[in-house]
């Protein structure tokens, strides 16, 4: 049978993260024993409240059941008292706030809502890539504009206002940022709604990162004025350690948010009870849980440093996240080069920064995703890589110079 392959999928290549675990799965089952630094899945479990309040739900007699396309009043209550406490922002339980499989989920089902064929969305490089194939999978145009080290990875908006942004409908945002680690300030997220209300431009922030290593978590909906031109995906995945659950959230204007329930409705039967309710569970813990994780971060992160000093990279230490990005020696021509070399000789895997755009191709990405004595174990191969080298430069050096003597 030849059945074609839908056009829409012509410019969408595999996950780059599916394509590599594949790869270091194969090399596991030959014995290499990857230690992975790639993804950011946290390894860590959740509070122990979060699994009672799932097991006791779950042992319910009407936990099995379709549940409501919005979510339970009891997640959407936690999810606005959240907000509330975190980040100083109101939102109505009932209309501004819809719970998600996800913030993945609800990337896609944004630019299924209010994109079409002939809009444009910006998108930043380097940015996560699931921006670009989700404005791809709905007919628009992904059009980059740059995030570099020189603007402290925060968008030149004198530059974009120069361009023709005449078709330009939605403009994604990621703070703190994805995959550098950059903060963004009150007058940054300040600059950026004005801009989004002079040219009419839909800004989607997604925020799984702020509570990471973060002193002062931010919403872009605490800015004056964004709740006109702003949306903001949120995610319990790395500030609770549920990436497997799939629990996220899309939180803003009601009107806004009952489009997108519209596309939603047909694509799922809700999220499973029990899950709902440990979720909000896991909202309302207080501020020592943040603390407790932070701690367990900031340690591993020490060890990363240690490890991105041995490959010779350089990096911000202030950077806030679940990751470490940090500029590859002169010595190789890119990302891709670099973490090729320690894969293939130490065994370890780190990300290539050019799979988040051309702007990100002379850099690495470091997960702090592992616990501190993998992080050493890691550290052990690639100084022991580095003696390997030494040792090999020596003998062909000692190699030479008797060629020439003879």
């Amino acid at each position: 049978m030849n059945l074609p392959v839908a056009q829409r999928l012509a410019p969408i290549q595999e996950y780059y993260f599916s394509r590599k675990l594949r790869e270091i799965e194969a090399l596991n089952r030959a014995g290499a024993r990857v230690i992975n630094l790639g993804i950011g899945s946290p390894d860590l479990p959740p509070h122990p409240s979060v699994i009672e309040a799932l097991t006791a739900a779950a042992r319910q007699p009407d936990a099995h059941a379709y549940q409501s396309y919005q979510g339970v009043p009891a997640l959407r209550q936690a999810m606005s008292q959240w907000y509330a406490r975190s980040y100083g922002v109101a939102l109505d339980a009932d209309t501004e706030v819809l719970p998600l499989l996800g913030s993945k989920e609800g990337i896609v089902h944004l630019c299924m809502t209010f994109l079409q064929p002939g809009d444009e969305a910006l998108i930043p490089n380097p940015g996560y890539p699931t921006y670009r194939a989700a404005v791809h999978l709905s007919g628009a145009t992904p059009v980059e504009y740059d995030l570099t080290a020189e603007t402290n990875w925060l968008p030149d908006l004198s530059a974009l206002a120069r361009r023709d942004l005449s078709r330009v409908k939605l403009m994604w945002l990621n703070y703190p940022h994805m995959p550098t680690g950059a903060p963004a300030d009150a007058a940054a997220l300040a600059e950026l709604v004005d801009f989004a209300r002079r040219h009419d431009i839909l800004l989607v922030h997604d925020n799984p990162y702020s509570f990471i290593l973060n002193e002062h978590p931010q919403s872009l909906l605490a800015v004056p004025g964004a709740r006109d031109v702003a949306l903001e995906l949120n995610s319990l995945s790395k500030s609770h350690n549920l990436a497997g659950w799939r629990v996220g959230l899309l939180a803003g204007r009601a009107d806004l948010l009952q489009q997108v329930l519209r596309f939603k409705s047909n694509l799922d039967s809700g999220m499973f009870r029990p899950v709902q309710l440990a979720a909000a569970a896991a909202l309302q813990l207080g501020p020592e849980w943040y603390a407790q994780l932070n701690a367990t971060y900031r340690a591993r992160r020490e060890q990363v440093f240690g490890l991105l000093d041995a490959l010779g990279c350089r990096y911000e230490p202030g950077q806030v996240g679940l990751f470490v990005w940090a500029r590859v020696p002169p010595t190789y021509a890119d990302g891709y080069a670099l973490s090729d070399e320690v894969l293939a000789a130490a065994r370890v895997f780190i990300t290539p920064g050019g799979i988040f755009g051309s702007n990100g191709n002379g850099f690495v990405r470091v997960s702090l995703c592992q616990p501190e004595e993998v992080l050493r174990e890691a550290l052990a191969r690639v100084v022991a890589r580095t003696a390997d080298r030494c040792e090999a430069s020596a003998a062909a050096r000692a190699a030479a110079q008797e060629t020439v003597a003879s």
